[in-house]
């Protein structure tokens, strides 16, 4: 590969050990360590990859230098064509908006605060972390906030790939790929204070919230991506102080306005609010937000203002105060907002599209769930300073078990891994009758146990090999550092907590690893879905023959065509979550769910499966349109069951009257080995072009012999 540095890019020293790359077409303002201009500086010629060059971290910093465009493979005629060819013709047109259609597509733009910015080194640029590609649309200060989120991606091992606009060229979205798009607070929202009405009778807000109605179903047109739009923080001053009453109050205004955005938010699939008003409330609004600075510095960034050219600081002198106060307040950094809102972003497009998400939760019992020990204070809650630690209060244990109750609630698993005597533990673990048992755990709670002597990191693993989950999908709690620490050192995908006891309720309410977009009954009811299946495993273990046991189960399959206006919360997350039955792969979003449901030639079917143990719930999904299987999903928690076929065949009968025959494809994947073979074992024969058919008309469908019934609930 023969490389050179951009004839466009033009370095400049920052002091002895940065230096500020700008390419003078797409304006990328571009800050980087000396490591990386050095690099950069030996492509000033044309020349080979040198052999040395070599390891992953090198290699990523090359491609992410030949992505901005900063390096390339192309000779100095090439790249100027290119630049022309995405130009465009300029005769006819204006060669302003060719350009700046060429900066969007460049997906960077000005850092214009490089004076005071972080520069990235070549450990920086090596980072290989997963890539996320989110459209942002915003105010004036949107390239700001792309900057900083890209920053705060980096550091928590995401490269977000971050796209800024006006939230008035919804166009933008159809542009670019995307995975979420984020919008930040719209600038309808002055008109929550000063706007005129366009109805006298409408509430303040009413302008804001059209526009954010108006933004929302133009972008529901055009993308099916999870949504984030941001709320408003409220203002810390009311103008007229105690005499503003009532919803015209100052501070009330921006209150109904974001109850009013929330309301509208249900209204859209797969759109969520990001809680602004209330993160920046508990990092401290009045660092964060000052009044004074409102009308001028976008909601209070200082930043925003010290980024601004000398000749304007100096057009306005007088307008804007002296900002360095609010800078210290800020701990001494002018984009503390920034930085803060980068964060609370982050962590959103976290949730919503589930990356790094913990499935369970592992919890130590003595210091941790309560208390001292429990062998020596003879209960749970029989606190004396004397037998229990410093960090014993009531009242904290409370608020954690109730935090945990919550995780719960949102289908995160809870187990125990403890140093103790079991049968103690169970005999002891009862409350008192005054005390709230509804908002305390209790053994019931935990999807497995390890109480036992045995060493804590051999009991994670059996955890782990018992639920089947990987290393990294654990989070470990416990209040000895020695065991902290022993963990961390074998098992180092596993996160390790424990160190700020009172800490630990609001850090699991709060961890973007921890939460899900959305509920539903299904994660709630995980827990006791997954232990029924660990009494399954556990008779089969002791049966040794597969038939009986499976004959033992007394499974049975519930098969419903879905009618448009049902909910497909469960079928989505089905179909995100599942891997290795999953037939292609494919990620189905809400959106694009209920598109395919509205279509006369496509049938959602749903299989619902339970036993003598119980219920599993919604476990499968097959997508049908145009006489194809475009989807087929089923939970690896029913896999050896048979209840595949049962689905497969149920649905090929229901489908006879409507096609002359059926498609499926198959879509290889690292993970779905199992499902390979489904169309083949049920009759389907492949295609050269590498789709499996069956008739419909005038053949019956194979019947595999599996151990599964039909229920009455099929339609």
């Amino acid at each position: 590969m023969i490389l050179r540095r951009s004839r466009f890019v033009h370095q400049v020293p920052i002091g002895e050990d940065r230096v500020l790359l700008i390419h003078a077409v797409s304006h990328l303002r571009f800050l980087v360590h000396r490591d990386v201009a050095d690099i950069i500086s030996y492509f000033d010629e044309p020349r080979q990859m040198p052999e040395n060059f070599s390891g992953p971290a090198l290699m990523a910093c090359i491609t992410s230098l030949l992505e901005r465009g900063i390096l390339t493979e192309m000779d100095a005629a090439a790249e100027l064509a290119e630049i022309a060819a995405s130009l465009g013709p300029s005769y006819g047109r204006d060669p302003g908006e060719l350009l700046e259609r060429y900066r969007r597509k460049a997906k960077e733009g000005p850092e214009p605060y490089w004076a005071t910015g972080a520069a990235q080194g070549l450990e920086d640029l090596g980072q290989t972390g997963r890539r996320v590609e989110v459209v942002l649309f915003g105010d004036c200060d949107i390239q700001m906030e792309a900057d900083f989120l890209r920053r705060e991606g980096r550091r928590r091992g995401l490269d977000l790939r971050v796209a800024a606009t006006f939230p008035d060229d919804v166009g933008f979205a159809g542009e670019h790929q995307h995975d979420v798009i984020l919008i930040g607070a719209l600038r309808a929202r002055h008109a929550i204070v000063t706007g005129p009405r366009f109805d006298p009778n409408a509430p303040p807000h009413a302008a804001y919230t059209l526009a954010a109605d108006q933004l929302l179903k133009a972008l529901r047109k055009r993308t099916s991506a999870p949504i984030l739009i941001d709320n408003l923080p409220e203002p810390t001053v009311q103008p007229l102080g105690l005499a503003e009453r009532g919803a015209e109050g100052h501070r009330n205004r921006f209150r109904l306005a974001n109850t009013a955005l929330a309301q509208l938010a249900e209204g859209f699939r797969d759109v969520h609010v990001v809680d602004v008003a209330a993160s920046l409330a508990a990092i401290g609004t009045e660092r964060m937000l000052d009044d004074g600075y409102v009308g001028f510095t976008h909601f209070g960034s200082p930043g925003w203002m010290l980024q601004r050219p000398e000749s304007e600081k100096a057009a306005v002198h007088g307008l804007f105060p002296d900002l360095a106060p609010l800078a210290q307040q800020v701990e001494g950094d002018p984009y503390g907002r920034e930085t803060a809102m980068a964060k609370i972003h982050v962590d959103a497009i976290m949730v919503a599209l589930g990356l790094e998400r913990k499935k369970c939760v592992i919890l130590d019992l003595d210091g941790v769930l309560w208390p001292g020990v429990l062998a020596e204070t003879g209960s749970p809650f029989a606190w004396s300073p004397e037998t229990s630690g410093p960090f014993s209060y009531i009242g904290l244990y409370f608020g954690l078990h109730e935090a945990l109750r919550c995780l719960k609630r949102r289908g995160v698993l809870l187990a125990c891994v403890s140093k103790n005597d079991e049968a103690m533990v169970r005999e002891l673990w009862t409350y008192p009758e005054h005390y709230p048992r509804e908002r305390l755990l209790a053994p019931e709670d935990f999807v497995t146990w390890r109480v036992n002597w045995n060493d804590k990191v051999e009991n994670i693993r059996s955890i782990a090999d018992e639920l089947g989950f990987p290393l990294d999908a654990f989070l470990f709690i416990d209040d000895h550092p020695i065991e902290r620490d022993r963990v961390r050192q074998r098992l180092p995908h596993v996160e390790v907590w424990g160190e700020d006891p009172f800490g630990l309720r609001r850090k699991l309410l709060t961890d973007p690893r921890l939460q899900l977009p959305r509920i539903t009954e299904e994660s709630a009811a995980r827990t006791d879905l997954v232990k029924a299946q660990l009494s399954r495993q556990q008779i089969r273990a002791e049966t040794l023959n597969e038939q009986d046991y499976l004959a033992s189960l007394n499974v049975e399959c519930r098969i419903r065509r879905l009618e448009p206006g049902d909910g497909l919360e469960r079928v989505e997350e089905l179909f995100q979550r599942t891997t290795q039955f999953n037939t292609t792969g494919r990620k189905f979003t809400l959106a694009e769910l209920n598109a395919l449901l509205a279509r006369p030639a496509a049938g959602l079917f749903t299989l619902h499966v339970a036993d003598r143990f119980g219920e599993h719930g919604l476990v499968g999904a097959i997508v049908v349109a145009e006489g194809e299987i475009i989807g087929l999903a089923i939970s690896c928690r029913v896999l050896g069951l048979g209840v595949e076929h049962t689905f497969l065949r149920h649905v090929v009968e229901a489908l006879r009257s409507e096609h002359a025959g059926l498609a499926a494809r198959i879509l290889e994947t690292a993970r779905n080995i199992p499902v390979r073979n489904l169309y083949r074992d049920n009759g389907f024969t492949r295609g050269a072009d590498g789709l499996w058919r069956l008739r419909l008309q005038g053949e019956a469908s194979p019947a595999p012999d599996v151990p599964s019934r039909v229920g009455d609930a099929v339609r």
